[in-house]
């Protein structure tokens, strides 16, 4: 990867359905998100879909599923294959890995094995969807075990467009990705590189606030057209967070050109804007040594 030749890095991007077909989430929960978002391109493109996708844009991409077996009795998409099919793309494509953190000893292992054997650059973790509270001790040993590594963790936090609109959300509890249960995660672990992804409504200010509290912890801007964010998540990305924050679109719910297009309106400058869109993602990401 030429870091130089990229015009920006997205730290959020979705892959729903693998090389057999197999979709990550159940028809009924697939289109409540794509109601939610009104999205109306391709909902589930593959690997090599997402690598073209971003090749054309001269972006790079970070990319990964969510491993929820257990709370939704759906089977995963295959970190392990989106992992080796990223890397056929290594110009374009950075692969985190997921893994079901109910699955106990089984994820610590699993997640060892992702970094060694399939070279995954991090894990995305989302509490509401596999139905668990990041800061239950329960899950303490994978914490200690992403931090012995090295590797980012990537947290949904806030609203989530999944089970939106179903009797119940389908069972989801949105307080799980309270962004106040992850602070206890990252102060246990300082070592541990925390991201707290998209702007998490109702809990922004809570978000700003940790993220300026503890220098392991992130922010990035994926999930919300950027027109919707709240004015102090503007404000923070344009002064104290601007080294703190990064750009993420939650492809392909949300494209990066409507993001890209909306996000050139924010009263942001120069400066915060090439650390927003790239430079923050090459540090926390660790990719200035690639070529």
């Amino acid at each position: 990867m030429n870091i130089a030749d990229l015009t920006a890095i997205d730290v959020h991007v979705h892959v729903e359905q693998d090389a057999h077909g197999h979709l990550s989430l159940d028809a009924e929960l697939l289109d409540a998100s794509a109601a939610y978002f009104r999205a109306g391109q391709n909902r589930t493109p593959t690997v090599a879909d997402i690598a073209a996708h971003y090749r054309e844009r001269r972006m790079a991409a970070v990319v990964f599923t969510v491993d929820a077996g257990t709370a939704l009795g759906h089977p995963a998409l295959s970190s392990e294959e989106i992992a080796d099919l990223a890397a056929a793309h290594p110009d374009v494509l950075i692969p985190f890995g997921s893994v079901d953190p109910l699955t106990g000893a089984a994820a610590v292992a699993r997640a060892r094995r992702l970094v060694a054997g399939h070279g995954v650059r991090g894990f995305k973790l989302h509490p509401s969807l596999q139905g668990f509270a990041p800061n239950d001790p329960a899950h303490y040993p994978l914490y200690a075990a992403l931090e012995e590594l090295g590797v980012p963790v990537l947290f949904h936090t806030g609203q989530t467009g999944i089970g939106a609109g179903l009797p119940g959300g389908r069972g989801i509890k949105l307080r799980y990705s309270d962004p106040m249960l992850i602070d206890d995660v990252a102060a246990d672990f300082p070592g541990l590189t925390v991201i707290l992804a998209h702007p998490s409504v109702p809990w922004q200010d809570a978000a700003i606030s940790i993220a300026t509290h503890k220098a392991n912890v992130y922010i990035d801007l994926s999930g919300w057209s950027p027109k919707y964010f709240p004015p102090q998540l503007v404000k923070a990305a344009a002064g104290r967070l601007r080294d703190k924050v990064l750009f993420g679109s939650d492809f392909p719910v949300i494209t990066p050109d409507r993001w890209l297009s909306d996000f050139a309106r924010l009263d942001i400058g120069q400066d915060a804007r090439a650390l927003i869109l790239k430079d923050n993602a090459v540090r926390v990401l660790g990719l200035g040594g690639d070529a």
